[in-house]
Formats: C-alpha cells, sequence, structure tokens
C-alpha cells in the first residue's frame, strides 16, 4: 500500500563518508535527500586515504576490534554493535567490490583502490535519488529557515523544497 503522504526533504551538508552514509541511509528511508559539499566533487579525502591502500576494516574476532578504540570503546561499541566491521564488508560487497584480508588482519578491496569503491556508491546514491550540489560551501541558515550557501558568483538559498534564491 503506498502513503499519500509527501516524502520529507532532508538535505546533508559534506560529501565525505559519513555524509554519504546518511545520505544512503536517508534514501532507503524515503526521504528525498540534498547533499551539498564546498568541493567540486564528493569523496575527495576517501580517495586520498586510499591511495596508499585501501584499508576499510581489520578482520579479527569482534571482542578484540572494539578494543582497537582504547578509551572510547565502551563509548562506541554501541554504534560498533550496530554497524561493525562485518557490516563494512558486506556494504563494500553490496556495492559489487571483493575483498580479501591481508597477512595483517587488515580487510581491503581486491584492487586496493578507493575510486572504485566511491564510484559504485555514488551511482547506488544516484540511482536512489540523491541529488548532489557541488561547490556550495554551507554558511547557515536564513531567519526564515532556509540553508544559506556560499557559491560562485555570490550567494544562495535553498528553501528546504529544491528551490533555490539569490541572496543580495
Amino acid at each position: 500500500m503506498q502513503s499519500s503522504l509527501t516524502p520529507f526533504r532532508v538535505a546533508v551538508i559534506g560529501g565525505g563518508p559519513a555524509g554519504l552514509m546518511a545520505a544512503q541511509t536517508l534514501a532507503q528511508g524515503g526521504a528525498q535527500v540534498d547533499l551539498y559539499d564546498a568541493m567540486p566533487s564528493v569523496g575527495r579525502k576517501f580517495l586520498l586515504a586510499g591511495r596508499s591502500g585501501m584499508n576499510i576494516t581489520h578482520a579479527e574476532a569482534y571482542a578484540d576490534f572494539v578494543t582497537r578504540y582504547g578509551a572510547g570503546a565502551a563509548r562506541l561499541k554501541p554504534m560498533l554493535d550496530a554497524f561493525g566491521p562485518r557490516d563494512v564488508r558486506e556494504f563494500v560487497h553490496g556495492l559489487g567490490l571483493e575483498t580479501f584480508v591481508g597477512t595483517s588482519g587488515r580487510v581491503f578491496p581486491t584492487d586496493m583502490k578507493a575510486a572504485p569503491l566511491l564510484r559504485a556508491w555514488l551511482h547506488r546514491l544516484r540511482e536512489s535519488g540523491v541529488r548532489f550540489h557541488q561547490r556550495h560551501r554551507w554558511l547557515g541558515w536564513r531567519d526564515d529557515g532556509a540553508l544559506r550557501f556560499a557559491v560562485s558568483g555570490g550567494a544562495v538559498a535553498r528553501d528546504g523544497q529544491g528551490g533555490g534564491s539569490a541572496i543580495a
């Protein structure tokens, strides 16, 4: 049965891995998602991190894995319980990429590169309706609740309904 409710619209600020995962989760939940990033392309630091080999997680026993977070382990454990190292591997496999465990116990995509993983992820996001807005540096909120962004040639406000207007 289809709902007659209009899907809610969400803006995600930042196109790093956390922003991409937030956009994916929101889109899977039925939201219309607009992702804004100040850079000309999303995932730039993700690509840099993967230049020397894309270590995505560790393959040791979960109890040992949690201890890697030291003093923060107790605080982070509920989040790791919800999305842990096995989930990370399943996420990568779901994008159509295989992984392997290195001699160090670290897990890598088979081709050892970040770019194919990012391309597959962005393809999935676009197919789920996520709209990307690059070169939009967030400036804060306008008095009427619109998001304010610096863009080339000035500034723009986004009203949450996908509309924009120039700001004088």
